[in-house]
Parts: C-alpha cells; structure tokens; sequence
C-alpha cells in the first residue's frame, strides 16, 4: 500500500510517498520558502537528488510542483497518481470539531473551511493541499490527521482560558495546541533511544520551525502545550508575535486605523523575528544578519530563545522534573545557536550541553548533545510527521 502524505506549513511543503508495508519511503522532498524569495523544491528518489529551483507565490503552485516531481519521466518514481493507494494531509486546527483522524468528504472540507480562523496561516494551506491532490486523484481515498489529536489529554485546569465558563461551552474557545504529531513521535523516538517506555519519562519536546510549540509530556501524554486557540500563541514564530497582551489588539487597530480581522493579520504575518528584525522570517537569514552585526537581527534571535528558554523552565516545573529535552524541526535540529542560548544558564535544572556536540552538522539522525555533567538528557531528533500520518491513515482507512 502506497501512501502520499502532505505535510503544508505555513511557509514550506514536505511530502512523502511511503510504502506501508515496509515504512519504507519511496520519495521525499520539501517546497522551501512558499511566499518568499529564494523558494526551490528538494526533491529525493531513487538514491538521487534533484533541486527545482522556481518561484513559489503560494501552496497551490508548490502541489502541483510536487506531483509533478513524483510521475517526471526522470525524478518520478510512479507513471501516475492511479499508483497511490491513499493521501494523508496534515491538518492544523481542530476545534473541539474533530478529535481523531477524519476521512475527506464534502462535509468535512466545509467544516475545513469554518475553523481556517483558528489557524489563519496553515489551515489555508491544507485546504489548497487536499483539493490539488483531490483533482489529480478524484477516487483516492483521503484523510485529515490533526495536529490538535495529541493535545487532548491535557487537563482542564491546563487547556482552560479563565474566561467566562458560559462562553467556553458556547464558543469552545480553549487551548488547543498544535504540532501534535510532531510532538508525538519525538517524544516516543526519545523514549526509544533512551531505553524507556514513554510512560516512565518526563519530556519538554522543542518544535522549533518558522512555527513553533513547546510540549510537557508526561507519561507518554501531552499536558501542556505553548500554542493556544490559535497558533498564534507561544514563543514569536516566524511572522507570528508569540504570547502578547490581548490589549495590543486593540491598541494597535485604533492608532494604526485596522479592523480587529487586520490587526490579528499584523500579529500572525508581519510581526515574530520578521517584524523585529526587519530581515527575513527565516533563521538561516537572520543567523548570517546577526553573524554580520545587524542588532535587529541580534535581538530577534536573542528573544526567541529567552521565550523558548522560559517554556522549558515553566514545563518542567509543572511536571515536578524533566529527564529529556528534545529538539526538533527545522530551526531545533539546524541552529546550534539557538540551541545553545536556550540551555545556557539552566544548571539549577541539572541541564547542561556539550557545546562541541551541539555544533556538529545535523546527519540527519538522533543526535545525543548531553553535556558529560548534565542529569538531563538533551536530544536532537529529526522529526517526521509524515510517518505519524501514514500511519494514522493507514488506521483510519
């Protein structure tokens, strides 16, 4: 059984066509800087890897690139899109609307539609995402695994908003959290590298990406997450502002004549280290701006990490101790200095890194950069959602 998984972020694209009855992966790629300038699709198959270097404005030209790559008389690896037994599409936000895995249908891609507002800059995607590969594969069966699955476990006193109780049951409005199948198979990867079952291990798991989640799971379990109703909240993002007071909204609608809708706008797209910095939404960018003296660029990085550096503290004292963090994605597995800034400092945790280790390339494996005096463990491990997905598919169907 052949699965195709698209994994739409906000502004890149990864897929996989995997073999199930291996886990084997047929073909792999990444749509990098969907919106940006500089975007190119990486694709591998076949032992080789081919780069097609070409604007990307948006999701729906990144799809068709992609199953373009998969049936090209030289890339391609099937003849068609008949070859693939299933898709599995990521899907960001949930609400209290699906808890689980979901088959495509009409109804559900309309439900789609109405909860875009929760995830402004993902949901978007993986609709464009779903409805590419449903008009080049009309009869395969499809399915949406939500990032929000995961986060289900968390207790009432952590999901909840203290709002009135009223308007939570009216309206829903909760901490969701997101990033959910990312979270879930680092922290099982961890558990796995160190000899241990999940249920044995207190782990905070760092999704560090031009989106970011910081995860307390316990036991196996998420019980705490740093995105909230929205992706919006957390540590700054890439074009997201990260935790602000809600206050700013309004704020910044009457001095800068912004509808509510606008002013959010401004805090999920030009706002994070891209409003601050003033240079890029992308890390790479802002490490070689910073490299070069460009304070803004400084104070970007410097802020992400201290945010960062907060959740881990907050989650470890909210499970009363932590054995692992992981880090992950692709500022987490790519970014030596921001690693860094995020453990230095956090002796009172037992934490400590070895800052050789930590500078290592990423070879796309575990890697174990635990300082020779720390208690805890520090993991990088490269995560892959789109197994989760295949899966999860794979089950539901």
């Amino acid at each position: 059984m052949k699965v195709l998984v698209i994994n739409s972020g906000s502004s890149s694209l990864k897929y996989q066509l995997i073999d199930m009855e291996t886990e084997g992966v047929i073909a792999k790629g990444t749509c990098e800087r969907i919106g940006i300038d500089g975007s190119k699709l990486t694709h591998k198959a076949n032992g080789k890897e081919f780069v097609f270097e070409q604007a990307m404005p948006d999701h729906t030209v990144a799809v068709s690139l992609v199953l373009g790559a998969l049936t090209d008389r030289e890339s391609g690896v099937i003849s068609s899109m008949d070859e693939i037994n299933a898709v599995g599409h990521r899907a960001v936000a949930s609400g209290e609307t699906f808890k689980a895995p979901t088959i495509v249908t009409d109804e559900v891609m309309k439900k789609m539609e109405e909860l875009c507002d929760l995830a402004p800059l993902h949901n978007p995607a993986a609709i464009v995402g779903v409805k590419a590969c449903l008009a080049a594969m009309p009869k395969t069966p499809m399915a949406l695994v939500f990032d929000t699955s995961f986060h289900f476990t968390m207790p009432d006193y952590a999901y909840m908003y203290a709002i009135d109780y009223e308007d939570y049951e009216k309206y829903k409005i909760r901490r969701y959290g997101f990033h959910g199948t990312s979270h879930k198979f680092v922290s099982q990867e961890a558990a796995r590298y160190l000899g241990k079952k999940p249920e044995e291990l207190k782990i905070v798991t760092c999704h560090l990406g031009n989106g970011s989640s910081i995860t307390a799971v316990d036991g196996g379990k998420s019980v705490d997450t740093s995105m909230g109703f929205t992706p919006l909240a957390g540590v700054p993002m890439g074009t997201r502002s990260g935790d602000i007071d809600c206050a700013v909204v309004e704020y910044l609608a009457a001095k800068k004549n912004l509808t509510i809708g606008e002013a959010l706008t401004y805090l999920n797209k030009k706002s994070g280290v891209a409003g601050v910095s003033g240079v890029s939404s992308d890390f790479r960018d802002l490490t070689a701006a910073s490299d070069k003296g460009n304070a803004r660029a400084t104070l970007a990085l410097d802020m992400f990490s201290y945010a960062c550096k907060k959740y881990v503290g907050a989650y470890a004292a909210a499970m009363n101790g932590v054995d692992c963090i992981v880090f992950t994605a692709g500022v987490g597995e790519n970014t030596p200095r921001v690693r860094e800034a995020i453990c230095e400092n956090m002796q009172y945790l037992g934490l400590e890194i070895d800052k050789e280790k930590n500078l290592e390339k990423n070879n796309g494996e575990i890697r174990d950069i635990t300082g020779a005096n720390s208690k805890v463990k520090v993991l990088i491990i490269p995560t892959n959602e789109e197994l989760v997905i295949a899966r999860e598919t794979v089950e539901l169907l």
